[in-house]
């Protein structure tokens, strides 16, 4: 495609739908930054509501109010062990950018997800986290789910 124009300035501003990929990582980044970080126009998708309350249960505030998500970043060493094993709901997304997060925290978190997230593959999680010396214990092949982690401090 070639597109050419005339236009030697251009000023104003877009808006453009959610996107579960940014969405995803903007409350990750959000959790793991120290201070306030504020997200507009998160696609609030089932798989994206996993991802916040994951963090939530990992001590993180999140707040969701008029559009605007606040999250109050808690950074790598103020994540909390959760009270409970975390539901990553029906989210691959949220299993496998989650578990890496976690590979660097100090304690033991089990993770779950519905019956059709356990069936999707888990290796190129696993694996390489197996590599880092990463313990796991529980149903642990390449296509668990249920399955407990301790991480290590980075």
């Amino acid at each position: 495609m070639k597109l050419k124009t005339n236009i030697r300035h251009l000023q104003g501003s877009i808006r453009v739908p959610g996107d579960k990929s940014i969405s995803h990582r903007s409350i990750i980044f959000g959790s793991l930054a120290e201070g306030e970080t504020k997200v507009y126009d998160i696609l609030r998708g089932e798989d994206v509501l996993s991802t916040m309350q994951v963090f939530r249960d990992l001590g993180v505030e999140i707040e969701d109010k008029d559009g605007v998500i606040t999250i109050q970043g808690v950074g790598m060493d103020g994540l909390k062990a959760p009270q409970d094993a975390l539901d990553m709901g029906n989210s691959g997304t949220s299993i496998r950018l989650i578990s890496g997060v976690l590979a660097g925290a100090d304690f033991e978190v089990e993770m779950f997800g519905d019956d059709s997230l356990s069936k999707r593959p888990m290796d190129r999680v696993t694996i390489p986290l197996k590599k880092w010396a990463l313990a796991f214990r529980g149903k642990l092949s390449e296509t668990c789910l249920l399955f407990a982690s301790k991480g290590r401090k980075i």
